[in-house]
């Protein structure tokens, strides 16, 4: 780290702290040339992932996008704030752990279904049915045989 204030790059750290918005560490440093001291933040830098839609379409990732639709899927269902939250978390691990800036829609969407899948059945074909836009009764059973085996 440069001293700014004679631009020698021999400074240490003689103090770090979490900073006041806890997303950030404190540092406070001294210059071994001159003697003076200042203040650098260190913060993570997150790489926007971008998410490829059906169309081709490009556009940010979007918590919300996945908890609304697993929200609109557990509608009535045994399954509380706290394990819908959870299961969105494991499901962001996953995408942030692939170390890509871009995934697609369907990709995301099938790691969706799989983790419904473990957790709720029903949650499991409602979302399956508006993902996979099943068109008739027919292909709706289909999903069912497939649950059921």
């Amino acid at each position: 780290m440069k001293c700014p204030y004679c631009g020698k790059d021999n400074t240490r750290v003689i103090d770090s702290r979490p900073a006041d918005d806890g997303d950030s560490i404190r540092r406070r440093r001294e210059c071994d040339s001159c003697g003076k001291r200042f203040t650098t933040y260190e913060k993570v830098e997150t790489i926007p992932v971008i998410v490829i839609k059906k169309d081709n379409n490009r556009e940010t990732y979007d918590r919300s996008k996945i908890e609304g639709g697993v929200i609109r899927a557990c509608h009535k269902r045994p399954i509380s704030a706290d394990q819908i939250s959870a299961m969105v978390d494991e499901i962001e691990v996953i995408i942030f752990n692939k170390e890509e800036r871009e995934i697609s829609a369907s990709e995301i969407g099938e790691l969706v279904m799989g983790k419904l899948k473990n957790l709720d059945s029903v949650a499991y074909v409602r979302f399956a049915s508006v993902y996979r836009e099943f068109k008739d009764v027919n292909t709706f059973m289909d999903e069912l045989k497939k649950i059921l085996e």
